[in-house]
């Protein structure tokens, strides 16, 4: 993931940061609790293809 491209991604949801999760290849919003997904190195950042974080997970 481009580093400045993180930069300027938001969450759609709340307009708050994203956290790059490499291991599962994530976009994280803390504030809405949710996983946008990277497909072939690209963000995919429409709610309805975000995995809901369960309570047990910590951004």
């Amino acid at each position: 993931m481009d580093p400045k491209l993180l930069e300027m991604l938001v969450c759609p949801v709340t307009k708050g940061p994203l956290v790059y999760d490499r291991e599962k290849q994530e976009l994280i919003s803390k504030s809405a609790r949710l996983a946008y997904p990277i497909r072939d190195g690209i963000p995919v950042m429409l709610e309805e293809e975000a995995r809901r974080l369960r309570p047990d997970e910590h951004p």
